[in-house]
């Protein structure tokens, strides 16, 4: 079945399908996301990385299921009124959701850094000279001693 097929089907699906298909992933991507975030918060971070593939794929099919009900929008509006209602509240608590999510995500990745820039620091702190050679001056630091690198672009 082509994309082009796929979206045919769903601008197809009775009105209250639509609705519950789109609400049902909307609440199972806020439900995922909320993991996320407590796992994260409580210092879980590989058990909160093993939810990104899920996440992602619930968050594809709910753009997918979303823009079908912006596309159907007047139809839904006219056959089920309340559902449209309800899935704006639902969107609504996503937002929510992803904003704390993102915080979280943010203070992680900022103690990270901070954890690593430490370490950086002190590696190079041990790898410097604490004796002074035969000209007075401090002698160089061992080959290899660079510290270590940090890749600010994650």
């Amino acid at each position: 079945m082509s994309a082009a097929q796929r979206l045919a089907a769903l601008d197809d699906l009775p009105a209250r399908d639509l609705i519950a298909f789109t609400d049902g992933t909307l609440r199972a991507l806020v439900d995922i996301m909320n993991r996320e975030t407590t796992l994260l918060r409580a210092g879980h971070h590989a058990d909160a990385m093993q939810l990104g593939a899920e996440k992602t794929r619930l968050a594809q099919d709910y753009v997918t299921y979303s823009r079908a009900v912006q596309r159907q929008l007047d139809r839904l509006n006219a056959e089920a009124p309340g559902g449209v209602a309800g899935l704006k509240h639902g969107h609504e608590q996503l937002a929510t959701q992803m904003a704390e999510n993102l915080r979280v995500i943010a203070t992680v990745r900022s103690v990270t850094e901070d954890l690593l820039t430490d370490v950086a620091q002190r590696v190079a702190g041990a790898a410097r000279p604490k004796t002074y050679g035969a000209v007075g001056e401090l002698t160089a630091p061992a080959a290899g001693s660079g510290g270590i690198a940090l890749n600010r672009s994650l």
